[in-house]
């Protein structure tokens, strides 16, 4: 048990570069790159297309890493960036289920707001409800009308927890890119949510 245990905390130090490195002789050893990153890219992916497509999108995340992990570069310690660089590349491949998801989600609001008399319970946990659906439809809005590459950036920095150097890496551009799309997608977003940042809070649609 001793040794089990001895093993199991070794494996939780290394860094995903020792990990990768390690599958020259043992290509199994990328289960634990799987383990330590499979939650975050899935739940990724279903903020920005839904569970649905989810499931398709995280599990080919992991097909593509593992079939070109001989690129990684390892004097990159963590390979968070570069996972989340190949789940946006697949989710770009759904722009159309993506903007039909905002939109859903933005005429929910309208349907929720207009419909408010008919809520159950108490009136101050009603309202703070259907408040909460207010901004995440107009979040919706917003992003289905920012355009793509700036969405990418703004969503990777406030769902995806990339500082604006890791989604340089993620997304193979300048950082100096990634800071003017997110400054650009920043403004859009704080003007149609009356000044509020959702990048500083995370907000979600769920």
């Amino acid at each position: 048990m001793g040794v089990v245990t001895r093993d199991v905390c070794t494996a939780a130090e290394e860094t995903d570069a020792e990990i990768i490195s390690r599958m020259h002789g043992d290509p199994a050893v990328f289960d634990a790159i799987f383990d330590r990153y499979y939650l975050a890219i899935h739940g990724y992916a279903t903020r920005r297309l839904g569970r649905d497509l989810a499931d398709d999108v995280a599990a080919e995340t992991f097909l593509v890493a593992f079939d070109h992990w001989r690129r990684y570069d390892t004097t990159r310690q963590s390979a968070r960036p570069w996972l989340f660089g190949i789940a946006s590349n697949l989710i770009a491949g759904h722009q159309r289920a993506e903007a039909r998801r905002y939109r859903a989600l933005a005429r929910a609001e309208h349907t929720n707001t207009a419909d408010r008399d008919s809520h159950d319970g108490p009136a101050e946990q009603v309202a703070v409800r259907l408040d909460a659906q207010a901004v995440r439809g107009r979040l919706a809005a917003a992003l289905e009308e920012i355009a793509p590459a700036d969405r990418e950036v703004v969503l990777l920095v406030a769902w995806a927890d990339l500082t604006c150097e890791e989604v340089a890496r993620a997304l193979e551009i300048p950082a100096g890119t990634v800071r003017s799309r997110l400054h650009r997608a920043r403004t859009r977003l704080r003007a149609a949510l009356g000044g509020a940042d959702p990048t500083a809070t995370g907000e979600d649609f769920e």
